[in-house]
């Protein structure tokens, strides 16, 4: 009789081979399955590069959505604190008493920031204001893990759609001004490219902030003021319905780019919540031509083989071949744009648009979607967690 085959110890599989088995797992949650019945995981980890995992989604309810397993995680948080925004693998959190901090969940380190609210009430005009906040869109010229003393932006949008722009060194305001008083007028995105300080207008303009040795703004510059030939809507789409626009400002590579999302708000239902039933029905990109005289922008036609992440509250670009499961020349959306007081379901208008053949991928499939009622006031946002832990 032939004897019976003997499994092997998972201490004797060939560092090669778990290493192919790493850059395959896009979850972080079965990296971490992997590292617990194979203990060759820590050396094997450290000797390899290890392509990022796949992105998490916050939910409201303050836990987050791993993509695509679907997986919901649970993370420890101070007592109070509510997440109003991301960027890469810190959390931007909140408290009732307008207490502000960036927090990375799995090493709990802490960077101090203003209390935004408070910079943004010093701003308007009213004393008692009957608009609020919405969004905060937080940005870095380098990443918080390298330089955690790092100048951060902080782009306020409040429900009369204005805009406070706030520059900090944590956890010291430097500057701040609001955009109902300066021509920068409606400011809706901003984002550091080559070390300088960009500013999205709502009606497409770029604008250029230049900040002093007391990162101080010393001048505020309009250098592209239109779409130009490049305005209207996208060919694929009515003229004869109307459209909601989202701008989105974004590194990506060595380009710094403009992604415009056109939502079709769909037949309002009998709540209050105006954006239940809106989908997104197009997206284009423009690339800021810096070089030219004067500056305009440019139709793009392809993302350089690089992944972006669409948010309200931060955008991100990663080159898909250095991460696992993502897909090159490729935007992933999500529903943030929901207000605060409306408990929103990310994945209700979310998707993956292929930039060359214009096509539009639901984000997770069907069968793993977020649980319908999520009460809560987390913001949604992307959530980048390390390669391993």
């Amino acid at each position: 009789m032939m004897k019976a085959a003997q499994s092997r110890p998972w201490s004797d599989l060939p560092p090669e081979l778990l290493g192919l088995v790493l850059k395959r797992l896009p979850s972080l949650a079965d990296r971490v399955r992997l590292r617990a019945v194979c203990h060759p995981w820590h050396s094997n980890s450290r000797l390899r590069t290890l392509p990022l995992p796949f992105p998490w989604l916050t939910l409201p309810d303050g836990t987050l959505l791993g993509i695509p397993s679907g997986e919901i995680h649970h993370i420890s948080l101070p007592e109070g604190a509510c997440c109003q925004g991301s960027i890469d693998n810190w959390l931007f959190l909140m408290h009732n008493h307008g207490v502000c901090y960036l927090m990375n969940p799995f090493s709990k380190t802490r960077l101090q920031l203003p209390k935004l609210a408070k910079v943004w009430k010093r701003e308007i005009y009213d004393p008692e204001p009957r608009i609020n906040p919405i969004f905060y869109n937080l940005v870095v010229p380098f990443p918080l893990d390298s330089s955690p003393c790092s100048l951060l932006a902080a782009l306020i949008m409040d429900d009369g759609n204005w805009g406070t722009l706030c520059i900090s060194q944590s956890p010291i305001v430097t500057d701040s001004f609001r955009d109902d008083k300066h021509p920068a007028k409606l400011l809706c995105s901003v984002a550091f490219f080559d070390g300088k300080l960009y500013g999205l207008g709502g009606f497409d303009q770029l604008f250029i902030f230049e900040l002093d040795k007391d990162l101080g703004i010393s001048s505020m510059e309009c250098i592209i003021d239109s779409m130009g030939e490049l305005g209207g809507i996208p060919q694929s789409l009515s003229e004869e319905k109307a459209y909601m626009i989202r701008r989105y400002l974004v590194e990506c590579g060595d380009r710094l780019l403009m992604v415009k999302r056109w939502i079709h708000p769909i037949a309002r239902s009998t709540s209050d919540d105006f954006f239940e039933h809106n989908r997104t029905v197009a997206l284009g990109v423009f690339e800021a031509d810096l070089g030219t005289d004067p500056a305009g922008w440019r139709t793009v036609n392809d993302l350089d083989g690089h992944a972006l992440f669409l948010g309200q509250h931060s955008s991100k670009s990663l080159r898909a071949g250095e991460c696992s499961g993502y897909q090159e020349d490729c935007i992933y959306f999500m529903c943030d744009y929901s207000w605060p007081k409306h408990s929103a379901n990310p994945l209700r208008d979310a998707g993956v648009y292929n930039i060359r053949n214009q096509t539009f991928m639901p984000l997770m499939s069907g069968t793993a979607a977020v649980p319908p009622h999520h009460a809560g006031q987390w913001r949604p946002t992307w959530f980048f967690p390390p390669e391993a832990v």
